[in-house]
């Protein structure tokens, strides 16, 4: 029988590698990612791929290995940060973003907003409610529409500034992420502040991060601040999953002409040259700035318009390649994926 692993996902673009697993009846596989609304697509060309009458298509998703002596979040199975070096970039949105794409994908998503001097999550949630505390020493994630999500924005006034130290803001984040009462989730996203600096070394050095996502722009400057977050997860041994370009390119609504106002192939570039995948590219597109402004993400990435296409195939590439990572055992040691 063809070998899976080796095969090109027909719907990612991407090999499967050790994503996808062969149950013990030969129609059946395993995929370690959610593929909920592709799962028809899925077995039908993988029929096709393997020579089979039929297919059966199961998804699990598993923990996956964290750095060394830092002990798992209660609720989370795995964190993935999403960082750009640099701010401007459009990084919350694509936080957004992904979390929703997850949730289409059928994965069960949290998203905690880490940028504690400029929280922009809840408005972009829609949610401004303050966190449930049942015993005063917890809260509650804030439920939108379906994401558990955290942040400093629900407590503090929206207009309040957090004029804080570092060593302060990092115990504000440790509070927010290990006091919140999250609830089985598959992947917990991360938006966190632009730079490299102390702040966010501290925050990837003491939570458990699986795996990160770089955002960047196709312009020169933008790059060259992401080659630097990206150099930040490579000295902390934090897989990179990919890069996802935002603002590619802008298309006239009234004639569908496409621009590439930021330059071109950015994300291409960095993604060939620090041997990553480009999970997509995002155009600039005046729906999403506006929902986004008005806390409906569900109005851009829930339709089917091109732009919410883009969206769901990011989400189901991060996912695929954090599903190759190596497995996190209970013991707390990681077992290679490939010695299953």
């Amino acid at each position: 029988m063809t070998d899976i692993a080796q095969l090109k996902d027909p719907i990612s673009g991407q090999n499967f590698g050790i994503s996808v697993s062969l149950m013990d009846d030969p129609k059946d596989i395993e995929f370690r990612f959610p593929i909920k609304p592709y799962k028809k697509q899925y077995q039908k060309e993988l029929a096709d791929l393997l020579a089979q009458k039929k297919i059966k298509a199961k998804t699990s998703i598993r923990s996956h290995q964290v750095k060394k002596d830092i002990e798992p979040i209660k609720g989370v199975k795995n964190i993935i940060a999403v960082a750009s070096g640099k701010g401007g970039v459009g990084k919350s949105t694509m936080s957004v973003m992904l979390a929703k794409g997850l949730q289409q994908l059928g994965a069960n998503v949290g998203i905690l907003d880490a940028d504690i001097y400029g929280p922009s999550i809840p408005k972009m949630l829609g949610r401004h409610e303050k966190p449930q505390t049942p015993d005063n020493n917890s809260f509650l994630p804030v439920d939108a529409d379906g994401i558990q999500s955290m942040s400093l924005g629900y407590i503090l006034d929206e207009k309040d500034p957090a004029i804080w130290r570092g060593a302060m803001v990092t115990k504000a984040l440790m509070q927010l992420i290990g006091d919140t009462r999250w609830h089985d989730l598959d992947y917990l996203i991360i938006d966190l502040p632009p730079g490299t600096g102390d702040i966010q070394l501290t925050m990837i050095q003491k939570i458990p991060v699986t795996a990160a996502v770089i955002v960047t722009t196709p312009q020169d400057i933008s790059l060259l601040d992401a080659q630097k977050a990206l150099a930040m997860f490579n000295k902390v041994d934090i897989p990179v999953l990919g890069v996802i370009e935002n603002m590619s390119t802008f298309i006239c609504e009234n004639c569908g002409h496409e621009t590439p106002v930021f330059g071109q192939h950015g994300g291409a570039k960095i993604a060939k040259e620090f041997d990553i995948d480009l999970l997509g590219q995002v155009p600039l597109n005046i729906t999403i700035r506006e929902n986004m402004d008005a806390g409906k993400p569900a109005a851009i990435w829930g339709k089917k318009k091109a732009h919410a296409d883009v969206s769901q195939l990011i989400a189901l590439r991060t996912a695929q390649n954090l599903a190759k990572q190596p497995l996190l055992l209970k013991s707390g040691f990681s077992l290679k994926l490939n010695t299953l």
